[in-house]
This record gives structure tokens, C-alpha cells and sequence, in this order.
């Protein structure tokens, strides 16, 4: 009796976990994301770290690449260096191009330590409450959105690939250039 008692509390154990488990899945990337390439970039309007305003919308007329990232993302981290080195010390003069990285959920002060520490010139702004970056998912970082002249989404990556990002790449010389 004890056995059965003892089995079936496993059993019902074993369903509880399983339940939990399913409801706390993480979303994939794909499930994340709220935007697809052809809409229309959903408004970023943010506060950067020199203390200017950027908002997406006085954009227009430029191709833009936004980018979501966080101090302590690994992918990040090793994203930035190429973006400084293919992207910003390429197209960065040029006044039909802006570069703008967001950091989600994290404060001025992180960002503004980390960004005295590593040497990039392009403009970052925080965005600690996520309220801009949930308009565009709802999980995972890195992202970078190319935004076209018109305010469309000409492309959107999640993770940092070195493939993916070579595309982006080319994808912004083609329309630079």
C-alpha cells in the first residue's frame, strides 16, 4: 500500500513538474518576435546618453540600423566591436545613415561605465522600462533592425551570427552605396 501510495505521489509530481515546465517555457526567438521586414518600424523614442532625444520617426529619409543589446549579453559584447569595425567606421559620416544602440532594461549609469571603457562613437541611448523594445519582442538579445528611408523594416536579425550580420552588412552598403 505504501508502494502504491508512494508511486502515485510520484506520478502526480512528475505531472505537476511537467505542467510548470511547458507554462514557463521561454519563447523561441521567432515566437518573440512582434515585427516582420516589410512592416513599418514601430516608434523609438528614446532619451541618449548625451542627453539628446532620438525619436525613429525624424528618421525619415534615412536608412537606420537599431540595434538592442544589454551590458552583460555575451552576444552583444562581441557584436559591438563589429558593428563599430564593419558598420560605423564605414557608413557612420554619412548624413543619410543613423546608428543607434539601445540598451534594454538597463540604467544610464551601467551603460554610461561600460561605454567609458570600450571606444564606440556612435550614438546609445537606455531603455530601462523595455518600453521600446517590446514593440519589437518580446525576448532576446541581440537585435538589429535596418530601417528603410520610408520607415519600413528592411531587415531584422536576433542573435549575433556571423552570417546574419555579414548579410546586414551588405544589405546597408546596397543602400548606401
Amino acid at each position: 500500500m505504501r508502494h502504491l501510495l508512494l508511486a502515485s505521489l510520484l506520478i502526480a509530481l512528475a505531472g505537476l513538474l511537467a505542467c510548470a515546465g511547458t507554462a514557463s517555457r521561454a519563447p523561441s526567438p521567432e515566437e518573440a518576435t512582434l515585427t516582420a521586414v516589410g512592416d513599418p518600424a514601430p516608434a523609438v523614442d528614446v532619451t541618449t546618453m548625451d542627453g539628446d532625444r532620438f525619436d525613429l520617426a525624424d528618421q525619415r529619409g534615412k536608412i537606420v540600423l537599431l540595434n538592442f543589446w544589454a551590458t552583460w549579453c555575451p552576444p552583444c559584447r562581441q557584436e559591438l566591436p563589429e558593428v563599430r569595425d564593419r558598420i560605423w567606421d564605414r557608413f557612420g559620416a554619412r548624413d543619410d545613415f543613423a546608428l543607434i544602440s539601445v540598451a534594454r532594461e538597463e540604467d544610464a549609469g551601467t551603460v554610461g561605465r561600460f561605454l567609458a571603457e570600450h571606444d564606440y562613437g556612435w550614438t546609445f541611448a537606455t531603455d530601462p522600462e523595455r518600453a521600446n523594445y517590446a514593440r519589437y519582442a518580446e525576448a532576446h538579445i541581440p537585435r538589429n533592425y535596418v530601417i528603410g528611408r520610408d520607415g519600413t523594416i528592411l531587415y531584422q536579425s536576433v542573435g549575433f551570427e556571423p552570417e546574419d550580420f555579414g548579410a546586414m552588412v551588405e544589405l546597408l552598403a546596397a543602400q548606401l552605396e
